[in-house]
């Protein structure tokens, strides 16, 4: 383009912009994210926490976490300012610098008015040409440059008249496009200090750190946890699928999170060879001579003993073992996340028959047990009351002796005249942070709601169909029960010596499948053959199922029937509706017509609100938090938040059905899909709604999900859309010769059955 000149910045102006630019697009977000800011400790909330000397402990390692934190501060206070005095440095250049290209005024610059003569201007000229001319002593050569150009836009006529047209002596200038960078960069002398600092910068550096980052990176899962370690849970999870809590807790351990030669965080001392060998004496069921690998390595070892002393609440070395037990125990939750991800991973698998062995419910309930175990300090067996700060085993016998409390909801039931009477050998303060505590943990209200969506009938559900049940989640504090006797308890999971216990042969009522296998497989024939298994001789028989099976199908007759006479009086009350109406009666006819209008009306008010919950529910999980409420643990050594595990599993078969929902976010309410498909085969079954806490001990629930799977209707062999007899008659003979539903698939199944 003609009269355009593109050249590099030879004064700095343009690359003055360019700095400037780029600095207060980086200084500003930084400043606003990276300035220290001292937390404002609300006073309320101080009062609110316990003051046990447990959780005084806790706070002083969390302020003793970051040595460094001071220094951090200042240094980045100090970069913080010196890039801020840099950013008003570079605006009072360029200001600077605008001005001396903006303001050009001739009787400024000779220092006269602007109604001077043309004798006072020449005399003005001459005095100071005598000054700044570049031969002279005082010269200077801008400055002289400036006095002629102000000279000429006075004195001669055409320089006047372009000055006062353009503002310029000279003229129009030509468009100019300035590169901000300065002439030097492409000088044939920098050539090569140039290309080294771009090789330097963007051949070595750049990817020096990219690599880096990719190879850490690659090296953990989305948990956060170890490739390596995720194969080892493979491995043990499908060498043992009913796991033990005793052995899952040995995996744990031997997570390679803990090895020196995958971490180099962990720290090995010498005194750990004589202070391990004392601890794992002082611990029973160690079981520290297994063999296997890795369980049998000595950071394996070493660090089931600190889980172990862990879980016992046994003191150790403040300068040695208890800063091991500090870095395990911060490692553990992702750990178990990861091994509960593994679990369900594999279920997955043998759903699809790619693992050989289907693991079992009870293992993956063991890996979630070993999180509230491990951020309470608790084995399982112990009672949920030693949770709270001052309970000891005494207070604990105490308790069941005179009130027979065994859970933290019987204890906030209590009155205040009776819990404190059970704690009376502790004192006021110490009884005032047992009511902090027990107040601020969770009372969840769980239920349930089944149906299928995206069918015609929501409530029916048909062999093979994808049941959707919506767990509702309403978190309350454990205070709404002080003194209030009247709440039921909540039914909490048992485990499977308590089930054998309560049910005996382990055959729940009304329940259809009676086998081990999950409900859904595929019965096998035969079965009285010579294959069958025979019971033993000390082998309790078992009740004879069809009796319970004709005891539920005789209540569901009953159901059935009375339905039936109702729809039966329905019908008959209608025929009457019309008789009546043919009679002249039209008022009857007038209020069905506006009775079904309405129910169509309801039913539109109920399908939209369906539609606007399924869209609150996906905003929800798109912008999914991990706050909730802070877990008092004040034998973990971070800040824990309470979150919660939501599944559905099948006692009978001792399978899970959906994988574990991770709740990390409930507040005040949540609400959960789960969904799975259902049987294959019509009849009652019974399944488990099961929720876990992974912060305390104590609050698991469960509800029974009872299913009454219909047969599913048989694919329609006929439709309007389909009927092409007027057009087309004898092509409609060789359809029906050739159709993709067979008429007789129903009895082929039933006959198979």
């Amino acid at each position: 383009m003609a009269g355009q000149q593109f050249q590099y910045d030879e004064s700095g102006g343009t690359f003055y912009y360019f700095i400037l630019s780029f600095l207060a697009l980086v200084l500003i977000p930084t400043t606003i994210y990276f300035w220290p800011r001292k937390k404002k400790e609300d006073p309320e909330k101080l009062k609110q926490e316990c003051q046990c000397s447990d959780c005084l402990k806790k706070k002083a390692i969390l302020a003793s976490a970051d040595p460094y934190r001071v220094l951090k501060s200042f240094l980045v206070k100090t970069i913080l300012v010196l890039g801020w005095a840099l950013l008003i440095f570079l605006t009072y250049r360029v200001s600077q610098f605008d001005y001396e290209m903006a303001s050009f005024d001739p009787f400024e610059i000779l220092k006269i008015e602007p109604t001077s003569s043309m004798a006072e201007i020449k005399k003005a000229y001459r005095k100071l040409s005598v000054v700044l001319h570049p031969d002279k002593e005082t010269g200077d050569e801008k400055a002289f440059m400036m006095l002629t150009k102000a000279y000429q836009a006075l004195t001669d006529e055409v320089a006047k008249a372009n000055y006062e047209k353009y503002g310029n002596p000279d003229g129009p200038g030509a468009m100019s496009f300035g590169i901000a960078l300065p002439s030097w960069i492409v000088e044939k002398e920098n050539s090569v200090w140039v290309l080294g600092l771009y090789a330097l910068v963007f051949m070595i550096a750049l990817p020096s750190v990219v690599g880096m980052w990719w190879y850490r990176s690659i090296r953990y899962s989305g948990d956060k946890v170890l490739l390596d370690t995720s194969h080892m849970y493979f491995h043990f999870i499908l060498k043992t699928p009913h796991m033990l809590l005793k052995r899952a807790l040995m995996v744990l351990a031997a997570s390679l999170e803990f090895d020196k030669r995958h971490n180099s965080q962990v720290i090995e001392r010498q005194s750990d060879n004589e202070e391990v060998p004392a601890l794992i004496r002082q611990l029973p069921n160690l079981n520290e001579k297994c063999k296997e690998h890795p369980l049998c390595r000595m950071y394996s070892i070493k660090t089931r003993a600190i889980l172990h002393a862990h879980l016992s609440r046994i003191p150790l070395n403040s300068e040695t073992l208890e800063k091991d037990r500090q870095f395990i125990v911060k490692k553990c939750p992702y750990l178990v996340q990861g091994m509960v991800s593994c679990v369900h991973q594999i279920v997955m698998l043998a759903y699809a028959r790619r693992a050989p062995r289907l693991p079992s419910i009870e293992t993956i309930e063991n890996c979630m047990k070993m999180l509230p175990m491990i951020i309470q300090a608790l084995w399982e067996f112990k009672s949920p009351l030693l949770q709270l700060p001052h309970i000891t085993e005494d207070h604990l016998y105490f308790m069941n002796k005179k009130r027979h409390v065994k859970n933290l909801q019987q204890f906030a039931q209590l009155s205040s005249e009776e819990s404190r009477h059970l704690v009376k050998s502790l004192s006021d303060f110490e009884y005032e942070n047992i009511m902090k505590v027990l107040g601020q943990m969770p009372l969840v209200d769980f239920s349930i709601r089944c149906e299928v969506i995206d069918d015609e009938n929501t409530n029916v559900v048909t062999a093979g169909a994808t049941v959707t049940v919506t767990v509702t989640l309403i978190r309350q504090d454990m205070k709404t029960l002080f003194g209030n006797s009247k709440v039921p308890q909540k039914e909490s999971i048992r485990d499977e010596e308590e089930r054998a216990e309560e049910d005996g042969d382990g055959v729940g009522v009304g329940a259809a499948p009676i086998k081990k296998q999950a409900p859904w497989s595929k019965m096998r024939k035969g079965k009285g053959g010579k294959g069958g298994k025979k019971p033993g001789p000390n082998q309790k028989k078992k009740p004879n199922p069809p009796k319970n099976a004709a005891a539920s199908s005789n209540t569901d007759t009953q159901e059935q029937s009375k339905l039936n006479s109702e729809v039966d009086s329905d019908a008959d009350g209608s025929d009457l509706d019309e008789k009546d109406s043919a009679s002249g009666s039209e008022d009857e006819n007038d209020k069905r017509t506006k009775n079904i209008s309405s129910l169509a009306v309801d039913d539109d008010d109920e399908e939209w609100e369906k539609l606007q919950a399924k869209l609150n529910k996906r905003e929800k999980f798109e912008g999914k938090s991990r706050i909730s409420h802070t877990v008092h643990c004040p034998y973990f050594p971070e800040n824990k938040q309470e979150y919660w595990w939501t599944y559905i599993c099948d006692r009978k078969s001792r399978t899970l059905l959906t994988a574990p929902y991770y709740v990390t976010n409930l507040v005040e309410r949540e609400e959960i899909q789960l969904k799975f498909t259902a049987p294959r085969w019509p009849g009652v079954y019974t399944f488990t709604v099961c929720l876990r806490s992974d912060s305390y001990l104590g609050m698991d629930q469960q509800q029974e999900l009872k299913l009454d799977v219909q047969k599913a209707p048989a694919p329609p062999t006929e439709h309007p859309q389909w009927d092409l007899s007027e057009s087309e008659p004898e092509h409609n003979d060789q359809q029906e010769s050739l159709s993709d539903y067979p008429t007789d698939t129903s009895d082929d199944e039933e006959n198979s059955e």
